[in-house]
Order: C-alpha cells, then sequence, then structure tokens
C-alpha cells in the first residue's frame, strides 16, 4: 500500500503476473487483511481473515500474540489504532508459493503517536522512520494462521534517537532509503570501521 493525496493506494495486480488460481487467493486474502489492518481499521474483519489458533510474532520486538483473544487485544489495543496518519508501505516484492506467501515491504511513517507494536513503551519523538520490513504468511484451510514480521530494530532506534550509531555497526534511515533509491553505496560501515 502507498498513499496518494492521504489515501491509501493499494498495489493489488501489479506485483501478482501469472499466479495460478491458488496463489491469486492467497494474494487476495492478504490484501484483504491488509485492507482491514490499514484502510477499514477494523479489527474484526481483520481477525475473519485468520484462523482461530492464528499466531502474529512481530520478531523484534515479540509483540503480537496467539489465537483470536489475544489477537484481538493486540489488534484492537497496540496495532490498528496505532498508526501515525502518513504511515505508508511501499511495496518492493511478493513470492507467492503454494501455502506461504512473503512480502518486502518498506514502511515510511512520522513517530507521533504511541507505536507499542515496534517501540514498546516509547513516547511519541515526532522523528521520521523508514523500515524495511519482510512478512512471512502462511495459510491454512482459506485463512490466514501465521505472520512473522521482522525488521531492523537497531536502525529504527537510531532514527527515533534512542541508539548513537557513531560507534555501533549500525545505520538508521540509510536502511531503508538504499532499497528505495539505491543512493547509499555499499559497504559504508566497512569503510568507517577500516579508516578508509
Amino acid at each position: 500500500m502507498s498513499t496518494a493525496g492521504g489515501r491509501p493506494v493499494w498495489y493489488a495486480g501489479s506485483m501478482t503476473a501469472s499466479l495460478s488460481p491458488a496463489q491469486q487467493t492467497l494474494n487476495d486474502l492478504w490484501e484483504k487483511h491488509l485492507r482491514h489492518e490499514f484502510v477499514t481499521k477494523d479489527t474484526a474483519a481483520t481477525l475473519a481473515t485468520m484462523v482461530d489458533d492464528a499466531r502474529v510474532n512481530h520478531v523484534p520486538v515479540l509483540t503480537g500474540g496467539s489465537g483470536k483473544a489475544a489477537l484481538h487485544a493486540f489488534y484492537a489495543g497496540h496495532f490498528i489504532p496505532h498508526m501515525p496518519p502518513d504511515f505508508e508501505i511501499v511495496p518492493i516484492a511478493r513470492t507467492i508459493g503454494d501455502t506461504r506467501l512473503v512480502d518486502e515491504l518498506v514502511a515510511r511513517f512520522t513517530h507521533t503517536v504511541p507505536m507499542d507494536w515496534v517501540l514498546p513503551g516509547v513516547a511519541p519523538t515526532g522523528r521520521p522512520v523508514i523500515m524495511p520490513i519482510v512478512v512471512s504468511v502462511e495459510f491454512r484451510d482459506g485463512r490466514l494462521c501465521s505472520e512473522r514480521i521482522y525488521w531492523d530494530q537497531a536502525s529504527v532506534l537510531v532514527q527515533v534517537g534512542l541508539l548513537d550509531p557513531a560507534h555501533l555497526p549500525v545505520l538508521g534511515a540509510e536502511v531503508g532509503t538504499q532499497i528505495l533509491e539505491a543512493r547509499y553505496p555499499a559497504n559504508a560501515l566497512i569503510e568507517r570501521a577500516t579508516g578508509r
């Protein structure tokens, strides 16, 4: 999803050429799930796309939950209502198999609201964040059964001012910007470490 004039613009179809009917079904269900998370912001509709024992794991911070009750509490209390108004997802790549879909995305937002799903306990900093994300989604019985979401937490902490990269092998916004624009050269940290 990206935004145009403040409205979400979905990329359904633009990354899904030559899908089998089964793959198209997975793609469409994933798109429906995302639409309910980010556009309609409807917890019940989001959960309706998932099996009863579904599991969501934001791996860097272990937020999410297992089972409908835990996921309802998570989605309604910590995820869906806690998206900054400028939150945007830029698609990079999608791979679809028989029972699994993997999305590579870049999220962009300004940290203007509490976001316990990514920065638990951190008050809004007002800082911009560019966050590459990889989502591995598994399906069972026509619904989502597992989501594992990965991102570089160190780069997020650098961007919101909680981690000083000066003497650590970490970067901030460059991590996401390089994926979107390829303008940052490789090996900057190696060059910094070796003094070249």
